[in-house]
């Protein structure tokens, strides 16, 4: 199975809120399959200063072929990598729409959607189902008594596209901690959603959200959860599941998106490294 290397043009850009940005793209070429599942992760390749547009990988057969592809492109031409979730395809065209969190112009992306508009031109590679995340409420209802999901505005996408996916009769519990009431996004299911909307209003990123956990009963029964947003909150409500609610590890899923005070491209930590470890053996 390939992996998919393409141009997107962007046809529309909508700020959703104050601080996110939805963009459409037009692809040059999009299977009718890719996409269509929840939770899709794709990375965007972004142009260096100077470029209209960024330079692209060749598409190889092998899955992997395009990463070997990318390191080939001169280091001063080589694009910037981002990885994203897919908000939404549109089925039958080639139309597909991103969301961007807006937190200022130090970052390659968020400066881009700052400034994006009709005629921009990006990469991305994949989506993929080589790559597509197990969507651990397939068959909850043999496993769990309840699902959870959680995280901050960073997560919201992939909380979306989850659970539109749900089935009628489904529990859901939904904690997302955004910056402020402003960025409230309306989520839709055809499960039985319980939703709660965390301000910060100037406190630390992932404060409030490990907060709640520390501080609210959860309900009876064995739970799934999925756990996205800045790592370190990540980390610190997974422990706490784990140690002080006695979830079962493989019953919750977690990716840490974004670090606070350090960029993508900033070395991992020794608690990043142990985080990727953890997450390849339960994969396996």
């Amino acid at each position: 199975m390939t992996l998919p290397v393409t141009r997107l043009q962007v046809v529309a850009v909508d700020r959703i809120t104050p601080r996110t940005a939805r963009v459409a793209f037009e692809a040059e070429e999009l299977a009718d399959t890719v996409g269509t599942a929840p939770d899709q992760q794709l990375k965007l390749c972004f142009p260096r200063p100077g470029q209209r547009e960024p330079l692209l990988p060749a598409g190889q057969d092998d899955p992997m072929g395009w990463y070997q592809a990318y390191l080939a492109i001169p280091e001063a031409e080589r694009p910037v990598l981002r990885s994203f979730t897919l908000r939404r395809r549109h089925p039958g065209t080639r139309r597909i729409e991103i969301d961007f969190v807006l937190h200022g112009d130090a970052g390659p992306a968020a400066a881009w959607a700052l400034r994006a508009a009709p005629g921009d031109r990006l990469g991305m590679v994949g989506p993929s189902a080589l790559y597509a995340p197990a969507v651990p409420f397939a068959e909850a209802g043999k496993d769990a008594d309840w699902l959870l999901l959680a995280g901050d505005e960073t997560a919201l996408p992939a909380v979306a596209t989850l659970l539109e996916a749900l089935p009628e009769g489904e529990r859901a519990y939904v904690w997302i901690e955004v910056a402020d009431r402003a960025e409230r996004q309306e989520l839709t299911s055809r499960a039985e959603l319980e939703v709660r909307w965390l301000y910060r209003d100037g406190a630390a990123p992932g404060s409030l959200l490990v907060e709640e956990f520390r501080d609210t009963v959860l309900p009876g029964g064995e739970p799934l959860v999925w756990l996205a947003g800045e790592a370190g909150a990540v980390r610190a409500v997974r422990r706490f599941l784990i140690e002080g609610e006695g979830v079962p590890k493989e019953n919750i899923d977690f990716t840490g998106y974004w670090r606070h005070r350090l960029g993508q491209d900033d070395a991992p930590t020794e608690e990043d490294l142990a985080d990727a470890r953890e997450r390849l053996a339960s994969s396996s």
